[in-house]
């Protein structure tokens, strides 16, 4: 077996370990840490998959191998993320208004007994039962069936990098609220599952045509992300969803 075969499982690999070092980093409350491995994480996934393509050497291993990395860096971490900041929500809620004391207030370790933040937790468990249908799914190579894994990761890391780094005293209010919080679980744990068609990323040719969408869609990200910042992951999700939903509409299927 060439080396080649070896790369693929190599980035796979590398997302499994960002991911382990983003548990220990969101057990500690260390939310810009997490979400730099987190990332980090996400952009091997990615690659990981292209380079299966590019060299032609895909495999069952491949695909089992990346959903189990998958349920570390794109389950897990994000259940912890929101057991933490539910956990959080229910202390000192006067630190919500406090914009000076955030980072302070994240770096501390201390957690109110409670079984309101497991309901987080409930993140972690939607994620294994959807990439378990996605390994036996074959339908799902131009398209996804739920909102998948990473995307939905991003969405929830996006709140603790808000409230640290873009803190703003209605906004913090908004994302600390207990029934906000576990408003978004429950939506979380049903948009993973939910029997909804979103396009996916992958680019089999770069022509702009058959890549309509997906390059609409990537320049509205980036001009999100240019003004808004870190605020402008919801929206860029929520933009994925309702793209894709108008997408089938005026494509019928796909």
């Amino acid at each position: 077996m060439s080396i080649k075969n070896h790369i693929p499982n190599a980035l796979t690999l590398l997302n499994l370990f960002c991911g382990c070092i983003a548990v220990i980093f969101a057990t500690h409350s260390h939310f810009i840490a997490a979400a730099a491995f987190v990332f980090g994480g996400i952009f091997f996934d990615f690659f990981d998959g292209f380079a299966a393509r590019k060299l032609k050497v895909s495999s069952e291993l491949g695909l089992q191998l990346d959903s189990l990395a998958d349920m570390v860096t794109s389950g897990v971490v994000p259940g912890i993320v929101m057991y933490k900041l539910l956990s959080l929500s229910m202390q000192r809620p006067e630190m919500v208004t406090d914009e000076g004391s955030w980072n302070a207030y994240f770096s501390g370790d201390a957690i109110m007994p409670s079984v309101l933040p497991v309901i987080g937790f409930f993140i972690t468990l939607s994620s294994a039962y959807r990439l378990a249908k996605f390994n036996l799914d074959e339908e799902q190579q131009d398209y996804f069936k739920g909102l998948p894994t990473p995307a939905n990761t991003l969405l929830i890391i996006s709140l603790p990098l808000i409230l640290e780094l873009q803190p703003n005293e209605m906004v913090n209010a908004i994302i600390m609220n207990q029934g906000f919080l576990i408003a978004l679980t429950i939506t979380s744990t049903i948009l993973l599952n939910a029997p909804i068609v979103l396009f996916a990323l992958k680019f089999k040719s770069f022509d702009f045509k058959p890549n309509a969408i997906r390059y609409i869609f990537l320049i509205i990200s980036i001009v999100l992300l240019i003004v808004l910042k870190f605020a402008a992951i919801p929206i860029i999700i929520l933009t994925y969803v309702a793209m894709s939903m108008l997408d089938v509409v005026i494509k019928g299927s796909y």
